[in-house]
C-alpha cells in the first residue's frame, strides 16, 4: 500500500509542477516534514492519462532567466508527488484518500474547471461535473466519515479564490442536512492564495521551464496551516496590494506593449523580450511605470512596493529564455484595457491622484476600436 500523501492536489499543469510541486520538494529536501502530494486528474482528459502516470515518478523543473541582474540556469528534480490519480478512472480510490489522509487540499483547475455544468445537482459522483461539485461530494464524503477538519487551497487565478470557491460548495450543499453546512463552515479552512510565476513550455512526459521569479502570496486567517516554508511562500494580512501590483504593473505592462504591437501591425512571432530589446519601447514603458503608474501606487502608500515589483517586472519581461508571443498577450485586447488600465485609472483616482495620464488616457481611448 502506498504511504499517506497529507496534501491532495487536482490539476496537473506545468504551472503547478514548476510551483507548488517544486516547492514542497525543495522543503521536503530540507528536512521540513510536509507532504507528500496525491495528485489527481479531474479534467478526466485520456490524452493526458500519461502525464499522471508520469508525475508520480522524479520529474525535472528547468528555471531559466534573470534574477538580480544575473543570469539564472538551473535544473532542480521534483520528487514531492508520490500518487497519481484520475477522478474519471479512479473515483472511489480519489474519495477515499480524501477522507482518510488529506490534510491540505490545492487546486488549480481553471476557469472551465469551475464553470457550472447541468451534472452538479446529482447526488452522486458524475465526470462531467464541475470542480467545485466534485469537492462537494467529497467534502460529504469527509463528513459523513467522520468530519475530519481540512483545508482547502484554490490557486486558480480568481480574486478571492477561496472564499468563491466556498461559496459555491455552500450553494450546492443548500438543500443538505444543516450539521453538514455547520462542517463547512467551521470544519473547512477556506484559504485565498494569489499564484505567480512564468512556466514557459512543458517537459515530457512530465516536467516543466519556469522563470526565477516565483509567488504564492497566502492570505492569513485563523487556523492557517501553512503547506511548506520556503523563499516563494508568503503569508500576508491581506492580498489587496499583491492583487494591485500584478494588475497594474505586470499585466497593465503587458497589455501596453500589445497595443504598441498591434499599432505598429506586428509580427505574430514578435515576443515580449523583443520588445524589451527595443530601447525605443523599453523606453515608453518605463516612463509609463515612472511617471504615470507610479504616483497612483505612491498615492496608495505602495511607492516603495511599486518600485521593486516594477523592477522584477522589467526583469522578467526581459527574460531571454521565455518564448512569450505578444499576439498572445493582445487577445481580447479591449477587455484587458478596461480590466488593467481604464482600472488603474480609476485606482490612482480614488488613492487621490489626480495628476493627467496621457500615455494611458490615450490607450484607454483606442479602446472602442480594438
Amino acid at each position: 500500500m502506498s504511504s499517506p500523501t497529507p496534501i491532495m492536489q487536482f490539476g496537473t499543469s506545468r504551472f503547478l509542477q514548476a510551483h507548488a510541486d517544486l516547492f514542497i520538494s525543495e522543503a521536503r529536501e530540507s528536512g521540513q516534514d510536509v507532504g507528500p502530494i496525491c495528485v489527481v486528474q479531474s479534467s478526466g482528459d485520456a490524452s493526458r492519462a500519461g502525464r499522471v502516470a508520469a508525475l508520480a515518478s522524479p520529474f525535472p523543473v528547468r528555471v531559466e532567466g534573470i534574477e538580480n541582474g544575473a543570469r539564472v540556469e538551473e535544473t532542480a528534480t521534483v520528487s514531492s508527488i508520490t500518487r497519481g490519480l484520475s477522478t474519471a478512472a479512479d473515483w472511489d480510490a480519489v474519495q477515499r484518500v480524501f477522507v482518510k489522509e488529506a490534510q491540505i487540499v490545492m487546486s488549480n483547475t481553471g476557469d472551465a474547471g469551475y464553470a457550472p455544468q447541468p451534472e452538479d445537482v446529482g447526488h452522486t459522483f458524475n465526470q462531467a461535473m464541475s470542480f467545485p461539485a466534485k469537492l462537494h461530494l467529497l467534502l460529504r464524503a469527509r463528513f459523513d466519515g467522520g468530519a475530519l477538519p481540512i483545508q482547502i487551497m484554490p490557486m486558480e487565478l480568481i480574486s478571492g479564490n477561496g472564499v468563491v470557491l466556498k461559496a459555491r460548495v455552500m450553494e450546492l450543499a443548500q438543500n443538505g442536512p444543516p450539521a453538514f453546512h455547520d462542517y463547512l463552515a467551521t470544519g473547512v479552512t477556506w484559504v485565498n492564495s494569489l499564484v505567480d510565476r512564468i512556466v514557459s513550455q512543458p517537459i515530457e512526459p512530465a516536467g516543466a521551464v519556469a522563470e526565477p521569479y516565483a509567488l504564492w502570496a497566502i492570505e492569513d486567517q485563523p487556523g492557517l496551516r501553512v503547506p511548506c516554508s520556503h523563499p516563494a511562500v508568503q503569508v500576508v494580512p491581506s492580498l489587496a496590494q499583491i492583487e494591485a501590483l500584478k494588475l497594474f504593473v505586470l499585466n497593465l505592462g503587458h497589455t501596453v506593449l500589445a497595443d504598441r504591437w498591434r499599432g505598429c501591425a506586428g509580427a505574430d512571432t514578435v515576443m515580449v523580450r523583443d520588445m524589451m530589446a527595443d530601447t525605443a519601447e523599453r523606453d515608453n514603458l518605463v516612463t509609463i511605470y515612472t511617471d504615470e503608474v507610479r504616483p497612483g501606487f505612491a498615492a496608495a502608500g505602495q511607492g516603495d512596493a511599486f518600485d521593486d515589483y516594477a523592477a522584477t517586472t522589467l526583469e522578467r519581461f526581459a527574460n531571454p529564455f521565455l518564448d512569450h508571443a505578444v499576439a498572445d498577450i493582445a487577445q481580447n485586447h479591449a477587455m484587458k484595457i478596461e480590466r488593467r488600465i481604464a482600472a488603474f485609472l480609476s485606482f490612482a483616482k480614488d488613492n487621490g491622484d489626480l495628476a493627467a495620464k496621457p500615455r494611458l488616457e490615450q490607450t484607454c481611448a483606442r479602446k472602442d476600436g480594438a
